[in-house]
């Protein structure tokens, strides 16, 4: 997995993951770049790049057997999902990266290739910015290489444009994303078309340890990545997590993954806890709407007494935190009685708990489960009248549906019928008609259960 999320110079809304900066009159300097016999421009008065002598991936690949992503700092074909949190300038920061069942075929220099495909989901303060579909393949050396993305970038709710969508054979060549095995002094492009899409990426270090959510991971790499706007990241990819951390100076950003599976997975059924976690600030959803603040109080008491006695046990850092912070938050609505406030704190405790289950359970369950609860997202978005909300919640639940609708027993029509009501509640956001959607959302609730 692959991205950079950084704030879109002149609007501090909308997170990107990759640089599509449009490069000035008079900077441009036309560079012949060998990876792949492209020749294009970057702008050289923003990026110093390195010798074509330090690069690594000018020799063209072979594939043979693409789909069988083996590279342990890359292992994209074994990685069902990955959870990552951070910030940036002080909002919150969450991306969901996950596995998808199918392959894509794409043809380069008259071969086709087949691709593992990986769902890019990127969140800021709880609202989704960024849907993307990434495309790897494995070379025969066991370099990974990154053929394209599908990007949808979101504003308000609704798709802004496609920026930083690019598809190797038909934009320029596909970009060496990690090599079989990298070395100090490496340097390799994973995006290779300047002018459009472009990254440089030079290895500083291949013997790093780095503190993992469930203890030390050793054998990770520190990379340093120059976007082509002149950006610095500096990344840590990790055996068994693939890109682990990343930190922009300039954007004050830093994200770590918080949980990965199957590396982080528990053989242990899902403890009482956290399932009393999720039943309570359920309940509490409900009581919000009718304002029982003594009841309201004591089921907050006891979700942060169970959360108490769960956490001596061993759960992720990052994960405890945001299961924390959102404990805290619902502890400080419920304190000014304002139920709107209350209902979306206990929906982010819900949120917070369902990372944690992912340990547990399979992707699909916990994916079928964030599923539900966003229909009650829906719901409370509808009940605030922000229109725009309400969009952004149709966009997710249409998102986590395409990568777990295939998991769905079609047998009784209830993958059919799931999908008829999201065709409703499409049909109830582009009409601007709050009220429909949030009836479609209930019908969906009533199909799919709690899961």
């Amino acid at each position: 997995m692959k991205h950079q999320p950084k704030t879109r110079r002149g609007d501090p809304s909308l997170t990107r993951r990759t640089t599509t900066t449009m490069l000035g009159l008079g900077l441009v300097a036309a560079l012949l770049l060998s990876g792949c016999g492209e020749s294009k421009t970057v702008n050289e008065a923003h990026v110093k790049l390195a010798p074509e002598s330090a690069r690594v991936d000018r020799a063209e690949p072979s594939f043979s057997n693409p789909t069988s992503i083996t590279n342990p700092l890359f292992p994209i074909s074994k990685l069902n999902q990955v959870i990552q949190l951070g910030e940036e300038a002080g909002d919150r920061l969450r991306f969901e990266v996950t596995l998808l069942p199918q392959t894509k075929t794409i043809t380069w220099k008259g071969k086709q290739i087949e691709n593992r495909v990986s769902q890019f989901v990127a969140y800021k303060n709880g609202r989704v910015l960024e849907v993307a579909v990434d495309y790897y393949a494995q070379a025969d050396d066991g370099s990974v290489w990154y053929f394209g993305e599908n990007v949808d970038n979101y504003e308000k709710g609704v798709i802004a444009d496609h920026d930083g969508t690019w598809l190797a054979g038909k934009d320029g060549p596909p970009g060496m994303i990690m090599p079989a095995k990298p070395k100090v002094g490496d340097v390799y492009r994973p995006e290779n078309i300047p002018g459009f899409v472009f990254e440089e990426v030079t290895v500083k270090s291949v013997t790093d340890a780095v503190g993992g959510p469930r203890g030390p991971v050793e054998g990770a790499i520190l990379i340093e990545e120059k976007l082509m706007d002149g950006t610095i990241e500096d990344k840590t990819f990790a055996p068994g997590y693939g890109e682990f951390r990343a930190r922009v100076a300039s954007e004050d950003e830093l994200y770590t993954a918080a949980v990965a599976v199957p590396v982080d997975a528990r053989s242990e059924a899902v403890p009482d806890e956290l399932s009393s976690l999720s039943t309570g600030a359920d309940d509490i959803v409900n009581m919000a709407r009718f304002q029982d603040w003594n009841k309201i109080s004591a089921t907050v008491g006891a979700l942060v007494s169970t959360w108490g006695s769960y956490r001596k046990d061993d759960v992720p850092a990052l994960l405890d935190q945001q299961m924390s912070d959102a404990l805290n938050a619902l502890k400080t609505a419920v304190g000014v009685r304002k139920a709107a406030n209350v209902s979306q704190a206990a929906l982010d405790v819900d949120r917070a708990g369902l990372e944690i289950q992912l340990q547990y359970r399979s992707v699909a369950n916990v994916d079928l489960a964030r599923f539900e609860l966003w229909t009650r997202q829906l719901i409370v978005d509808k009940g605030a009248g922000d229109k725009a909300a309400v969009t952004g919640d149709v966009a997710i639940l249409e998102t986590i549906w395409n990568r777990v609708a295939h998991e769905v027993d079609d047998s009784t029509g209830r993958r059919k019928t799931i999908e008829a009501h999201l065709d409703q509640l499409r049909t109830a956001v582009n009409t601007k008609d709050l009220n429909a959607a949030a009836d479609a959302a209930s019908k969906i609730q009533q199909v799919i259960g709690r899961t």
